[in-house]
């Protein structure tokens, strides 16, 4: 797992580049009078050069600087404004007319994108561990698992002492055999319990990388160490969060199965608009959290009305249509979310 690490740092520093350095130039201002382009040379008819995009004026400022910064980074320039309230209240409007060809009134669907997935580790990384790892619940969960295998055992114990009273042998042996699998399991139970990984390895095998010594001791070590695995899930989850856009074009692909009206590209352009908003969800979920305000949970209907009124806007959908395609693609996101959040938890275990 981690040879594919370089590969995700290469992608998520790839787009984050494309994004703060635009092929259209940087922007910039000054109160000088060049009559040539500084970039190409090309003689300048315009605030801006017609043949690479440059600004016509520049100069050497801090504060020339900090403009340059916030308008690659964040298209702080009248764009972030017309975008997010469309994103939020009229986002199937906004990825029609991006699509369409309505680029400069918007900010790009990955730019937000990335911006969205950047603001939201920053506001996760302030609430505590506790939120989303419940040592406590691990520890109950493993004191009830020890507590249904000693009832377990009671009982085969009463079977076999009833299969002696009545001479059968066959089934002696099978309850021995259950007794004997039972005290593993619960060897096992209160050794990860009491004294982690080193418990546990000493009743697993450790045939294969991924065995169940292995499972074991990854277990182990995220209840012994729970700030370190939501460490590493933070990190895991900035570096492929980039995945979650392919993961999600084959469910949009099977809603409009065989179109030739929709494109891969409109799907792309309605996935990632899609996430940025979802992204900004978690933000404001987890600034409601940090504030100690009740009722979070509420957050959790939003998600499908969202979809709803993206796809009813984006494909020029009938409310039927849209409202059933709505129902099939929260459930499918709701799949692929869950599974690449396994897949985090996996390589924080693994890591």
């Amino acid at each position: 797992m981690n040879a594919i690490e370089p590969i995700a740092d290469a992608v998520t520093g790839g787009l984050a580049a494309r994004t703060v350095e635009p092929a259209t130039g940087v922007d910039g201002s000054g109160h000088t009078t060049e009559r040539a382009c500084l970039n190409c040379g090309t003689a300048l008819v315009g605030d801006y050069c017609h043949a690479c995009g440059q600004h016509a004026h520049v100069h050497r400022s801090l504060g020339a600087f900090g403009h340059d910064l916030l308008h690659g980074v964040f298209h702080f320039e009248g764009k972030i404004w017309r975008t997010l309230p469309m994103l939020a209240w009229r986002p199937g409007e906004l990825t029609r007319r991006y699509i369409d060809g309505q680029r400069a009134s918007f900010v790009s669907p990955i730019a937000l994108f990335l911006f969205g997935v950047f603001l939201m580790f920053a506001v996760v990384s302030q609430l505590p561990s506790s939120a989303f790892v419940d040592t406590s619940q691990m520890q109950a969960g493993l004191e009830k698992g020890a507590r249904e295998s000693e009832a377990r055992l009671r009982e085969l114990e009463a079977e076999r002492t009833t299969a002696v009273a009545t001479g059968d042998q066959a089934a002696v042996q099978t309850i021995d055999r259950k007794i004997a699998s039972q005290n593993e399991d619960l060897a096992l139970t209160r050794d990860i319990a009491a004294k982690g990984a080193a418990g546990a390895l000493a009743h697993a095998s450790d045939d294969t990388p991924f065995s169940i010594a292995s499972l074991n001791e990854a277990y182990a070590k995220a209840v012994k160490n729970p700030e370190l695995l939501f460490f590493k899930l933070k990190s895991n989850g900035y570096k492929y969060s980039w995945a979650l856009i392919p993961l999600s074009l084959p469910l949009m692909w099977l809603l409009f199965p065989f179109s030739r009206r929709w494109r891969l590209y409109d799907h792309t352009v309605f996935v990632t608009y899609s996430l940025c908003f979802m992204t900004l969800l978690v933000v404001a979920g987890s600034l409601y959290k940090l504030a100690g305000l009740p009722g979070v949970g509420l957050l959790m209907f939003v998600p499908p009305v969202h979809m709803y009124r993206q796809l009813r806007g984006a494909y020029s959908l009938s409310r039927l249509s849209a409202l059933w395609r709505a129902a099939v693609m929260s459930v499918g996101s709701f799949s692929i979310v869950l599974l690449f959040g396994i897949a985090l938890v996996l390589l924080g275990l693994f890591d």
